[in-house]
């Protein structure tokens, strides 16, 4: 390093005021704006060349007009900040609010981030992130993934300090935040969350809980006879993402469009948007293309050209998937429904789902269905769901929609419940009847189970159970032109049934089976259900389901 002798009075070294361009003075740019153009205007105090390269260095005096008491010259005013450290920050806990914004006077300043202002605002950081936010009227509840807090938004609160008996009054973008009682949180779920009116509803996957927050504050609406359930299903969602990957034979390609056409490998396989493709080469790597659209089962569009594949070989499909727990509100019912869904990461073992619904009046879970979302939700008086790109509208009303359809798929329709009149007594159920439409049928009669019986080394236990009770037009059959029913029979618009064992032989018992009727028990499980023929996809009802009963002899 060599010393720059200064031949003016008091002055100071601007450094760097062209560019170290050599193709002549045409091409310098001064560095400093408005500087002039020249770069021979400029001294040389870097070099005694002469070269114009050299010139990166220019002289000018601290002192106006160059006297010795002249004023001197300064910064002037500044603007400038001050920043500690201007490393990107991620808070997962607090919250952050922008400028204001009014389209009545044009008014938008959400871009507008003023650190000279109060524009954060921080929870306990023990509670996990912050996962969902919600705005009811003037309150903001903030959802993280152990707790559930209340904020004041855009209004003035006033106060009293402490020790004081001055009032003030702030306005507060984001104001108080208030804790609700109870240690619930949304865990990492925030997809289970729905609302309606001034109720919210979501998941707690920790603590294997399904949640209503009101105006009563936080209620575990899944202890309302389901615990037992949502603790073993909740048990079974995994929060990280999995890797599903399946391998296609290569059938043939197209360079224009990108385009794939394979065959896939097994019945499970589940082509997806945005999914990885591994396409091999006859030569080279293989190619990494992503599905940006599919034709039919297997003609996929690609995002980029996948070259020239070899026929007859495999593709390697992947793709991400995460376990999920989908909240809606269906509208139509005026339920929250909320799906279980478990994914598998391979194409041997099937996803599994549970799709149910609660329902407030009765603060009871009320229906599960057959049917496995992608997403739900309700607008005006309709109820939609998702399902592979496609929306569908429940509760169709239309002539020649098929009931109990769901995504093309059609189904059974059927309720559970329990026989228990006088439960500490053994009885012998004989008859089913019930109140409704025809085209139901008894798909299952079983009575409680015995207890544990050691027959040849292992244990055995014991159950009545019926046979098959068919529906009135089933269960209908000639002898020698004479109708009879072989299920229900129909008097008086009600249906009844007598109930044909179908019980395993016990140690000890003569007569079992078909040669006995009715089943023995403290309780009975009954499951009724639709059949396939009766007016199929037709409205069925079902008012009232009775047995008859006697004092078991046994």
């Amino acid at each position: 390093m060599s010393a720059i002798e200064i031949k003016y009075f008091n002055s100071f070294v601007l450094k760097k005021t062209v560019n170290n361009v050599t193709s002549g003075n045409a091409a310098y740019k001064p560095v400093f704006p408005g500087l002039p153009n020249n770069p021979a205007d400029y001294p040389n105090f870097e070099a005694n060349t002469g070269a114009t390269s050299d010139r990166n260095w220019i002289i000018e005096e601290a002192r106006v007009r160059g006297g010795y008491n002249n004023t001197a010259t300064s910064y002037g005013p500044r603007a400038y900040l001050v920043e500690n450290s201007n490393e990107q920050s991620v808070r997962v806990n607090a919250l952050i609010y922008s400028g204001v914004y009014n389209s009545r006077t044009d008014l938008n300043e959400t871009n507008v981030f003023s650190v000279g202002e109060e524009i954060t605002k921080a929870v306990d950081p023990n509670y996990g992130s912050i996962q969902k936010l919600h705005a009811l009227d003037s309150n903001l509840a903030i959802f993280q993934e152990n707790k559930v807090s209340n904020a004041l938004i855009d209004k003035d609160a006033i106060y009293s300090a402490e020790g004081s008996g001055s009032v003030t009054s702030t306005r507060l973008v984001i104001g108080q935040i208030t804790p609700y009682v109870g240690e619930y949180g949304i865990s990492n779920n925030p997809e289970s969350f729905a609302y309606h009116g001034y109720r919210r509803y979501f998941t707690d996957k920790y603590r294997n809980a399904v949640m209503r927050l009101s105006r009563d504050g936080l209620t575990e609406i899944s202890q309302y006879g389901m615990s037992t359930f949502f603790r073993e299903e909740f048990a079974k969602i995994n929060s990280n993402f999995k890797e599903f990957t399946f391998t296609g034979v290569i059938a043939g390609s197209a360079a224009t469009p990108p385009k794939l056409t394979v065959n896939p490998s097994s019945d499970l396989v589940n082509l997806e948007k945005g999914m990885l493709v591994s396409i091999p080469q006859t030569s080279g790597s293989p190619i990494s293309v992503t599905i940006i659209g599919i034709v039919n089962a297997n003609i996929l569009y690609l995002s980029n050209d996948p070259g020239t594949p070899a026929v007859g070989q495999n593709a390697t499909f992947t793709k991400f998937i995460k376990d999920r727990l989908l909240g809606g509100w269906d509208i139509h019912n005026k339920n929250y429904v909320v799906s279980i869904q478990d994914k598998s990461e391979d194409t041997i073992t099937p996803d599994t789902y549970s799709t149910l619904s609660f329902e407030d009046d009765l603060n009871g879970w009320t229906s599960f269905y057959s049917y496995e979302p992608k997403f739900v939700g309700s607008l005006k008086s309709k109820y939609y769901s998702f399902y592979d790109a496609d929306i569908y509208e429940h509760y169709d009303q239309s002539p020649n929609h098929i009931r109990s359809t769901f995504y093309g798929v059609t189904s059974n329709s059927s309720i559970e419940f329990i026989f228990n009149a006088n439960p500490s007594i053994i009885k012998n159920f004989k008859t089913v009847n019930y109140e409704g439409s025809n085209g139901w049928q008894v798909e299952s009669f079983l009575s409680d189970a015995e207890g544990f019986d050691l027959q040849s080394s292992a244990q055995q236990q014991y159950n009545d159970s019926a046979k098959l009770v068919r529906s009135f037009d089933e269960g209908l059959y000639t002898e020698s032109g004479v109708p009879y029913r072989a299920g229900f029979n129909r008097k008086e618009n009600k249906y009844f049934a007598n109930l044909i064992n179908n019980s395993v032989a016990r140690p000890g018992e003569v007569f079992f089976g078909d040669a006995t009727t009715g089943i023995k028990g403290y309780l009975a499980t009954v499951k009724v259900s639709t059949d396939t023929t009766t007016d199929l996809g037709g409205l069925k009802e079902l008012f009232a389901v009775s047995t008859e009963f006697v004092v078991s002899s046994r």
